[in-house]
């Protein structure tokens, strides 16, 4: 049994919480919605899953009131309050645990190394579908999965542990060293499906048409220049069958960032779509399609 800390409640925090509380580790979770937290404290939380429907057992308190011992701290926030997040979590570092940051977009990593040593880090990416419903249920419908690799090569081995955790957990995830241009690969996948979806409230099936895949496609030949000139071995054709499978096993899911345009929260535009034109932009490299989109979803941001 490990002793995990999931740092945000919201889809995927309580789909990975519920998952490894249900394969028998001891969960605690932590969030600033103190609404939820009593929540999931008080009931657990209720998933659903293509298999059936399950109640899982998790803790739930704030993150200053978490001490060790712990052997996994697993960061779920949205991406622009990873440093606020990985920072309330300092008084964990004495424990020696292993950090895993599964969050969409870039600089997520550069927030914990700036607490946790780098060679306690893990990241990676996962394509499991997660819906939220009220303050502690989830729903993950079709099929994903979960790639991950140490920081640095000094944390590889933390890395294969957490993946054998995951797995055992039914979260299907693998060891993959090549998970900077996977990292990649799912920031380009989001800056894509998650804007148009968010644009046009719809959840991922309704993308499926000629019209939206000429500029999904548009939107991926632009990252894949700006990913060559970062130096990332970017596979647009390993993108584009995430997109196919995604278009017809995840239909019915709508994606983080359309949930938060639902709820009238601020967007992670900033964190996926905005860090990908600020690298491009060091470059000197254009990208009008996927600022455009981008813009537009900008456009919708609470004041």
């Amino acid at each position: 049994m490990q002793r995990i800390v999931v740092i945000g409640a919201g889809a995927m925090g309580c789909l990975f919480a519920a998952k490894l509380a249900l394969a028998g580790h001891r969960v605690t979770m932590a969030d600033v919605d103190q609404a939820r937290m009593d929540a999931i404290a008080a009931q657990g939380i209720a998933l659903s899953l293509d298999d059936g429907d399950f109640a899982a057992r998790v803790g739930a308190c704030p993150i200053a009131a978490v001490d060790g011992p712990v052997d996994l701290l697993v960061l779920f926030t949205k991406g622009m309050h990873s440093a606020a997040a990985i920072a309330s979590a300092a008084h964990l570092v004495d424990t020696g645990c292993t950090v895993l940051t599964l969050q969409n977009g870039l600089g997520n990593t550069e927030s914990i190394a700036s607490v946790f040593p780098r060679e306690h880090i893990v990241w990676g990416v996962t394509d499991f579908p997660a819906d939220l419903h009220g303050a502690n249920a989830v729903s993950s419908h079709g099929q994903g999965h979960v790639w991950l690799a140490g920081l640095i090569p000094a944390a590889d081995a933390r890395a294969r542990h957490v993946a054998d955790i995951l797995d055992g957990a039914g979260l299907n995830a693998r060891f993959a060293p090549e998970v900077e241009a996977m990292v990649w690969d799912k920031v380009a996948f989001n800056s894509a499906l998650n804007a148009l979806c968010t644009l046009g409230q719809v959840p991922v099936g309704r993308l499926d048409s000629a019209p939206i895949r000429r500029i999904v496609g548009t939107i991926m030949d632009e990252i894949a220049a700006i990913a060559r000139a970062e130096g990332i071995a970017f596979d647009r054709t390993r993108t584009m069958a995430k997109v196919d499978f995604a278009l017809a096993n995840h239909t019915g899911h709508k994606p983080s960032m359309l949930q938060d345009r639902l709820a009238g929260r601020r967007t992670e535009v900033e964190s996926i779509n905005g860090a990908v034109l600020a690298v491009a932009a060091r470059h000197g490299l254009a990208a009008p399609t996927l600022e455009l989109v981008t813009d537009l979803v900008r456009l919708g941001e609470p004041a």
